[in-house]
């Protein structure tokens, strides 16, 4: 007979909780600290064990691309979680929307992230900036400045490749375009940009990039630590090496960024040992470190990023606050839903 919804649900609790055993309980000693990550382990390992070596404090880390905040939720007051640790911004808003965050207002914190970088309840804040830009090919593309809204404009028409349009970085870019124009306005946009898509939304911002150096597109929308990854790749490098970056509305408002970054847990049982891990991100050498890590840019001010993310051009940042942006998330997907852009041009 086939398993009840609630006894499938049961089990998945059961599990979760299962795998938290690993972690000490509750009343853990004060020199450890539960981070639950979103974000690979290869990425923030060096972080980590610095800061290990730096505080005496040791990090339990546990790794999962998905179902982390779910987790959470699921274990309630008896989460070990201290720390969550996110690559993109949409999954710091529906944690703190999931009840499973809780306010820092650390000193260092609210002194080192600038207030549009941050919840401004202090439920998150940002670790580091990647920008949404475009990236074109060397031989087709002339332009060096370039507007989110002339992707619009028919002189592109068969030339634009993009991840689906309700991918979270799409959404954040929709959701900062209705912020600057207005839902109708956006509207119209984004119906123009969907015309004159080369192919159907598909793929990730690489795949973007390897249709451009493919000659299927001549822009691919992708975010800027992407150059990094595969230029790393001998795979991918081919594909880094036929386009340049070009930074959307420069010479205006600024382009448009996304964010990866922390929160502290709603029941972090050792809470002020994470208080000291966020404050430790944020210093200057774990910026840098991290940063460089990346291919991203620092949010600390004066924190300056690597040589090789300089290399690709000055980021003159859009000042929207990101809670505004992320207020408008729900608007955007269902603007994506409305024009169906992800059934691509001529539906």
């Amino acid at each position: 007979m086939p398993m009840s919804r609630v006894a499938r649900l049961s089990r998945r609790v059961l599990a979760a909780l299962s795998c938290a055993a690993i972690f000490l309980p509750a009343a853990a000693i004060a020199d450890e600290v539960n981070v639950y990550s979103y974000r690979e382990p290869d990425l923030i390992k060096p972080l980590l064990e610095d800061f290990t070596k730096t505080t005496g404090i040791k990090v339990n880390f546990i790794y999962a691309k998905d179902g982390l905040i779910e987790r959470m939720q699921a274990e309630g007051a008896n989460s070990p979680a201290d720390v969550l640790l996110v690559p993109e911004f949409g999954l710091l808003t529906r944690a703190k929307e999931a009840s499973v965050t809780a306010p820092n207002t650390s000193p260092e914190l609210v002194a080192a992230i600038p207030d549009t970088l941050r919840d401004p309840e202090s439920h998150w804040f940002a670790l580091t900036r990647r920008a949404r830009v475009f990236y074109v090919s060397k031989d087709r593309v002339k332009e060096t400045a370039m507007t989110y809204e002339e992707l619009a404009d028919p002189k592109w028409a068969g030339k634009i490749c993009t991840r689906s349009g309700q991918h979270t970085y799409s959404v954040a870019l929709i959701a900062s375009m209705i912020a600057h124009h207005g839902k109708e306005k956006t509207e119209a946009w984004l119906q123009g940009v969907k015309a004159n898509l080369a192919r159907k939304p598909a793929g990730g911002d690489r795949e973007a990039v390897r249709d451009v150096q493919a000659g299927l597109c001549d822009v691919a929308i992708g975010n800027t630590y992407y150059m990094a990854a595969m230029l790393k790749n001998p795979d991918q490098k081919a594909w880094a090496e036929a386009v340049r970056i070009v930074f959307p509305n420069a010479e205006d408002r600024g382009t448009h960024v996304n964010i990866s970054g922390m929160a502290l847990a709603a029941h972090a049982p050792n809470k002020a040992a994470a208080e000291k891990l966020m404050a430790y991100l944020v210093s200057p050498s774990a910026q840098t470190l991290y940063a460089a890590s990346n291919g991203e840019y620092p949010v600390v001010p004066g924190i300056d990023a690597s040589p090789l993310v300089k290399s690709w051009g000055e980021l003159k940042p859009d000042s929207l606050p990101l809670a505004e942006i992320g207020g408008l998330r729900k608007e955007a997907s269902e603007l994506v839903d409305k024009v169906q852009f992800d059934a691509g041009p001529g539906s």
